[in-house]
């Protein structure tokens, strides 16, 4: 075992994030920490690497084990390149190496046991050498950085001049490098394109060590986990499988919790009527039987009711107009900036009710064409043409379309002013602000909050046509299976750019993948993108143009296997269903039976107890009170009645059960 975590609380004030937290990680595992933004994900991760204290429980690490830690911001300050900044990693290997190379200088002009002693070390040394790996550092720095996105040309740039992504990839590279015993990594796919995380997918499930991922990427845990740890309402429960078999395992797992709640709640009412017609028999024995039934029914440990996770956020996307079927036509689009052209003479066109995703590697210039088409920058070549009452509304993933200085409340009033103060209200609160955060200040949201604005705008709009860039990024997975029911389920037309995988696969009817600064055309989901990729390449540079003209393969196959096993199987199922239509008929003759008897049983004690209050009163009749023989005669009928009467509501509560 290299990690384990036993009973890690941590609050923050009065709110408590992880309460009560244990996992552990073993040897070569590969696992990751999901749960809601705000769950304490990150927490956990700074409680670990003792960032942050823990205020109870301990963080256990196997003895001489190393771990690195690449938390979600980066901010590298170094006078080095980019290729001496990776080189770094290796001081000890480069610092053997150059020993290796003093040695070979000297023995040159030595003999006996002066040579002797130095061919010793040099011996000692090589061995260390090739322990270490160096006869292939170089190339493994190569390999890390080219896996990452970074080109030669790249390599010699100044640290200080890079992007923050890209800093942050030059620390995962470091990371990588160092090959710890345990690597965690909070968000290590938000600065990577499709290529770099594919890659980076590879390297985890080969690598030797453990690994502790935080990630949002459904796709990449698919492929590297095997062990999730989720954290809901600061307690974690860990689930063997990846991110898929978690999923299944939660649902089935909350649908068993909603019906023990349910039966447990359907019990509970019924113990309370059979407690109140108890009562209502008003009789000593009845009296104390509903008391006892009540201890009964107050110690009874109450379940919660399960909250239903995907109902928090409601998203609803209707557009008021359909549009013309051709609802986009683009042809001959250019653009460069400068000396650097992103592409030419691109040319497709979109159809009603197309969901079309347009990938690619970073800088290809994806959001450069999502911004022509909105009019925000202008093509060098080429011409957009809506179609027949085409409404667009744009999401863009800076959020440029939000003013920073309104509130949130204003941001949507001012949009659509027709609104009222409650409509406007019930809006955000579908997204998740409630109270006093709607007169937050959009510029002090977090980027997942001024996601959540967006999508409320978007929402509202009039749009048939909705173009959104990186709708996904800043939301935690529960919002992005909550934002894909929502863009399967839209009757309009959607153009979008993402590299998240999973979102793609699971929206997407078409993709058009920006390579080469041409796009290549695949008629399907991401899936069918990789079984087609390498054949559409290949037939792309080979002259075709295969995947110019939007041409796809399309065919029909018929499981001719279900049908020839059809016949063979007919007489069987017809028995089944003969058998359980018998079952489910005698199932309910006997309960009808059962409700008959517990009718009957309740009359006759309601014809009794009347029979009980007409004796009562004859009993305290003057006349028959000196009546000797009279009275000995109806207090026995009453002996007999209330006999009769404690065997029927022993019968009644049978029944009732």
């Amino acid at each position: 075992m290299l990690l384990a975590c036993k009973d890690i609380t941590k609050s923050f004030g009065e709110v408590t994030i992880l309460d009560q937290v244990s996992f552990h990680i073993n040897e070569h595992e590969k696992a990751a920490v999901v749960g809601i933004n705000g769950a304490g994900k990150s927490t956990l991760l700074k409680v670990i690497m003792k960032e942050l204290s823990a205020d109870e429980g301990e963080v256990i690490t196997a003895k001489g084990s190393t771990i690195g830690y690449l938390s979600q911001h980066q901010d590298l300050s170094s006078g080095r390149t980019v290729y001496e900044e990776m080189l770094s990693v290796k001081a000890e290997i480069l610092k053997t190496e150059a020993r290796i190379r003093e040695i070979e200088l000297e023995m040159k002009g030595l003999e006996g046991e002066a040579l002797e002693s130095l061919l010793k070390e040099y011996t000692s040394l090589t061995h260390t050498f090739e322990m270490q790996n160096g006869y292939a550092y170089k190339s493994e720095v190569v390999g890390v950085l080219k896996g990452l996105g970074f080109s030669e040309e790249d390599f010699q740039k100044q640290i200080q001049t890079l992007s923050g992504g890209q800093k942050t990839r030059i620390a995962l590279g470091r990371l990588l490098l160092t090959s710890p015993d345990l690597i965690m990594l909070d968000e290590p796919t938000n600065h990577l394109d499709m290529a770099s995380i594919a890659w980076l997918e590879t390297y985890l499930m080969n690598y030797p060590g453990a690994v502790l991922i935080v990630a949002h990427d459904r796709y990449f845990l698919d492929r590297v986990v095997t062990k999730v740890i989720e954290l809901d309402a600061g307690k974690a429960q860990t689930f063997s499988g990846n991110y898929s078999a978690y999923a299944v395992k939660k649902e089935q797992q909350r649908e068993a919790l909603i019906q023990h709640y349910l039966n447990q709640q359907k019990e509970i009412k019924h113990q309370e009527e059979v407690i109140a017609k108890l009562r209502s028999f008003n009789r000593e024995k009845s009296i104390k039987r509903a008391e006892s039934r009540e201890k009964m029914l107050d110690k009874i440990e109450r379940i919660e009711k399960p909250t239903e996770v995907r109902s928090k956020m409601k998203i609803r996307l209707e557009p008021h107009i359909m549009s013309g079927n051709d609802v986009l036509t683009v042809t001959g689009l250019s653009k460069s900036f400068g000396s650097q052209t992103l592409f030419s003479d691109l040319s497709f066109d979109i159809k009603r009710g197309e969901k079309v995703a347009i990938i690619g590697k970073n800088g290809t210039g994806k959001t450069t064409i999502l911004k022509i088409i909105n009019g925000l920058l202008p093509a060098d070549a080429g011409e957009v043409k809506p179609g027949a009452k085409v409404h667009i509304a744009y999401y863009d993933q800076e959020h440029q379309v939000l003013h920073a200085e309104k509130t949130l409340f204003d941001e949507l009033q001012d949009t659509y002013p027709y609104m009222d103060n409650t409509a406007i209200r019930n809006v955000l609160a579908a997204f998740l602000f409630t109270g006093d955060d709607v007169f937050k200040r959009i510029r002090d949201l977090s980027g997942g909050e001024r996601g959540r604005v967006s999508l409320a705008k978007l929402m509202l709009s009039d749009a048939n046509l909705l173009i959104l860039d990186e709708p996904t990024n800043h939301l935690d997975i529960v919002s992005k299976e909550i934002l894909e029911d929502a863009v399967n389920a839209y009757e309009g037309t959607v153009l979008y750019v993402s590299h998240d995988r999973y979102f793609i696969n699971k929206t997407a009817t078409r993709i058009l993948d920006l390579t080469e600064k041409t796009l290549l055309n695949y008629p399907g989901n991401y899936d069918f993108y990789l079984e087609k990729k390498e054949l559409t390449e290949r037939l792309y540079l080979e002259g075709a143009g295969y995947g110019m003209e939007g041409k796809g393969t399309s065919g029909t196959s018929a499981d001719l296997g279900t049908t020839a096993s059809a016949g063979g199987s007919m007489s069987s199922a017809a028995t089944d269903t003969k058998l359980d239509w018998q079952q489910q008929k005698e199932e309910q003759a006997r309960l009808r039976k059962r409700q008959n008897d517990l009718k009957k049983t309740e009359e006759e004690i309601e014809r009794l107890e009347k029979q009980m209050e007409e004796l009562d009163t004859a009993l305290s009749d003057p006349d028959i009170a000196s009546d000797h023989t009279k009275l000995t005669e109806l207090s026995k009928e009453r002996e007999e009645i209330e006999g009769r009467l404690e065997k029927l509501m022993e019968q009644w509560e049978e029944l009732a059960e």
